[in-house]
């Protein structure tokens, strides 16, 4: 049975002595320095601790006894942690034991008492009479095209809707970019409901499903100077597009924004605009019926895995080979691995990447400050040290994870039960959704915003959104988000015992699961709709 632990290469330089001069007598602190000219309290000061055992004096011997109690009593204390340590627990092959841990009455929601104070409120007032002008009689139309994933374009058509607020333009249904990376022709009415869309806005936002037939010219758009905004610098303030976008707009009376990604702040609009952007997120973008449906048996099947109801948590692993290679943090691997990986980030990040000397430097310093993706085996010890036993329900939505069964081996054999859309559902179910990424990407997303209890391992809009999503939907609904920073710090120290590794765990993500969380500056309003989105109950 051998521990497994971290080496200082993935977690950080752990702190070490210089050894003992040995060279010179002077240097030895168990060897008193003769000097003629010292007096005999100095001497006797000098004098080693052990020589204490050689004299006559009664008390001085029991005062040197007493010491070497208390530090035999601090030897035993030390060594008891150093064999109770976690170093990731125990490994024996590829199998990780952890203590067993006591499950807290909490373990699958968030204690009532601290849930019941805000509810939602930015859906529509029905009976509400529009004060909208006609499509004609706004100040113009403005066109985007969503970038990205799924959840980027998501975030992208919100603030889409807020500007043609700001502006009091019309909303030309936006463009689902098909760029290199995702490689995707989904159209926006592949994915959402064009019609629900429209509808529960009209009172807001003047949408249109197309271009005006009137204006004839369309591949003016976008690649025209004299139709694009180009300028629009990120998070910026609901005045900017006052001052340098709507006398465009007016002039124009069609231009496009690009890029649009994060192109609109949170703390710097009006509170009625970013009540707008939950009223889009949460209930004007809809997915599409087939989605849903399957969705909801996703996550039914995962609530009836043991034969009866059973809770399930959904556990968001970002630990893909393009996700290891962008943190350029250091990860436990043989040389080939890691030799493999450094050609993989020059190749892909040069510029970054430049000689590779600072790598070593950047990487300790990231994981000190908690900025690198949690690995599976650590995924495992931290659900561990929470109480969940090793009969959870885990649901996991992940693409291909970087080092393949080996990697997740420590997760899946602590937690056997665990699974992904693919093992749950079969090829022919799921064949219907193939076709687009995207539609693959909502399935895991509802499926997550489903669950009992949701676990985050590294930031993004996926996990943001779907914090974001159960905050909205009531407190209650637990969504864990690791404290990385201090779980690299326990798993870097070789004498933490299991039960204080425990504590920190447990004390730590007390506060870390979901619930309320007044808004501050530059804060994010996806991750935390609280103030703008949310009223006292």
């Amino acid at each position: 049975m051998a521990e497994l632990r971290h080496s200082t290469s993935s977690l950080g330089v752990r702190s070490s002595s210089s050894p003992m001069k040995r060279d010179s007598p002077d240097s030895s602190p168990l060897i008193p320095t003769t000097d003629n000219n010292q007096s005999p309290s100095s001497k006797d000061r000098d004098r080693p601790l052990f020589s204490s055992f050689f004299t006559d004096d009664p008390r001085v011997h029991h005062i040197s006894l007493f010491l070497l109690l208390i530090l035999a009593f601090i030897s035993v204390f030390v060594i008891f942690n150093h064999f109770n340590a976690p170093y990731l627990c125990k490994k024996d092959g590829i199998v990780l034991h952890c203590p067993h841990v006591k499950e807290s009455p909490s373990l699958w929601e968030n204690p009532l008492s601290s849930t019941t104070s805000w509810k939602p409120c930015a859906e529509r007032r029905d009976g509400v009479i529009s004060e909208l002008p006609p499509e004609n009689a706004t100040n113009g139309y403005i066109f985007i095209h969503a970038e990205g994933g799924l959840n980027q374009q998501r975030i992208a058509i919100c603030n889409a809707v807020a500007v043609a607020k700001i502006l009091n333009a019309t909303l030309i249904l936006p463009v689902l970019k098909q760029d290199q990376i995702w490689k995707d022709q989904t159209k926006f009415e592949d994915i959402f409901d064009v019609d629900h869309f429209i509808d529960y806005l009209k009172y807001d936002v003047r949408i249109v499903r197309d271009i005006p037939e009137w204006f004839t010219d369309k591949s003016e758009l976008f690649s025209s100077i004299r139709r694009t905004v180009k300028n629009i610098p990120k998070y910026a303030p609901a005045q900017f597009y006052i001052d340098n976008v709507l006398p465009r707009v007016k002039e124009k009376k069609i231009m496009a924004l690009k890029p649009f990604v994060d192109r609109l702040g949170y703390d710097n609009v009006p509170p009625e605009i970013n009540k707008l952007r939950c009223r889009v997120n949460y209930h004007a973008l809809k997915f599409l019926p087939d989605i849903e449906q399957m969705a909801d048996s996703l996550a039914s099947r995962m609530r009836n895995r043991t034969g009866s109801s059973n809770p399930y948590m959904a556990l968001h692993l970002r630990f893909e080979k393009g996700m290891v290679g962008l943190s350029f943090c250091d990860f436990v691997g043989t040389r080939e691995e890691k030799a493999k990986m450094a050609e993989y980030r020059k190749k892909e990040w040069p510029r970054r990447y430049k000689n590779g000397s600072h790598l070593w430097q950047l990487a300790l310093q990231k994981r000190k400050e908690g900025r690198c993706p949690l690995e599976p085996g650590e995924v495992a010890v931290i659900l561990r040290a929470m109480g969940y036993p090793k009969e959870t329900q885990i649901y996991v939505a992940s693409g291909q994870v970087y080092g393949g069964q080996n990697r997740m081996a420590p997760l899946r054999n602590m937690f056997p039960n665990l699974v992904t859309k693919e093992e749950l559902a079969t090829k022919e179910e799921l064949d219907g959704f193939r076709k687009h990424v995207t539609s693959l990407a909502a399935l895991d997303f509802l499926v997550c915003l489903k669950s009992d209890v949701f676990v985050m391992t590294h930031g993004g809009n996926f996990a943001k959104l779907i914090i974001g999503a159960r905050r909205y939907m009531g407190h209650r609904l637990k969504s864990i988000k690791p404290d990385k920073g201090l779980m690299s710090k326990s798993f870097g120290d070789p004498y933490m015992g299991w039960a204080t590794f425990v504590e920190d765990v447990v004390v730590t993500h007390q506060t870390r699961t979901g619930l309320p969380e007044e808004t501050f500056p530059n804060y994010d309003l996806w991750e935390n709709p609280l103030t703008p989105c949310m009223c006292k109950a």
